[in-house]
């Protein structure tokens, strides 16, 4: 059983997508539903029917695998599915395999480095309040915003504030054939992104901070 997040309004989800060319033809689909909410009394009860439904497979003898973008340890919905089936069938045996998240594909598509040497890097999941990415500024080398398109407008205006625009880049949908790319900002101050859109801001002021900094005696 290839189990991964159902799609919304009956089309295929992002994770279903990426495996569909790799399904072989004795490879049962399991979508399994979760809302795109932020409510954990909406949440919970799916993780627990998700959990539900993937251990009867399992008490029937099935091995299930759980398809999804990036890596299932870096803010995945695998998480809370594991969990939960734990809480149901402490015997049961779960396996991470290890994948590639997305701010390092992002950097990847960048064609640099996340980080180098002692940099500070510092990952925001979501930004509610523009306080968070002001005081990270403040001490991170290198920071990234995850689903940063709700929030963009006010993000691109604290980095137009803190001159940062131009070391500053969105990776749209990265390593998908949808993939889109924006280097120096200050072109772009309204853009119109979709859900998975990453922006990384390298640092300059933190960096020329440091670097002015007098050696100890």
């Amino acid at each position: 059983m290839v189990a991964f997040p159902a799609g919304r309004k009956g089309q295929p989800g992002v994770a279903e997508r990426a495996i569909a060319g790799w399904l072989k033809p004795q490879q049962r689909r399991l979508p399994l539903y979760f809302p795109y909410v932020q409510a954990l009394s909406q949440l919970q009860p799916a993780w627990q029917q998700a959990a539900q439904t993937v251990l009867g497979y399992l008490e029937a003898g099935e091995t299930v695998v759980f398809a999804s973008e990036g890596d299932v340890s870096f803010y995945s919905t695998f998480t809370y599915l594991a969990q939960s089936l734990l809480q149901l069938q402490p015997a049961a045996q779960v396996e991470a395999v290890p994948g590639v998240c997305s701010p390092l594909a992002a950097a990847a598509v960048l064609g640099q480095p996340l980080t180098v040497q002692g940099q500070r890097l510092t990952v925001l999941p979501a930004l509610y309040c523009a306080s968070d990415l002001e005081t990270v500024l403040t001490w991170a080398d290198v920071v990234v915003l995850l689903k940063v398109s709700s929030v963009y407008r006010q993000v691109w205006q604290i980095l137009h504030r803190c001159k940062l625009l131009r070391h500053s880049y969105i990776v749209e949908r990265a390593t998908t054939e949808h993939q889109i790319v924006y280097a120096d900002l200050r072109a772009y101050p309204d853009l119109q992104l979709p859900y998975f859109s990453i922006l990384i801001v390298q640092n300059q002021i933190r960096q020329f901070q440091v670097a002015a900094l007098p050696c100890p005696q």
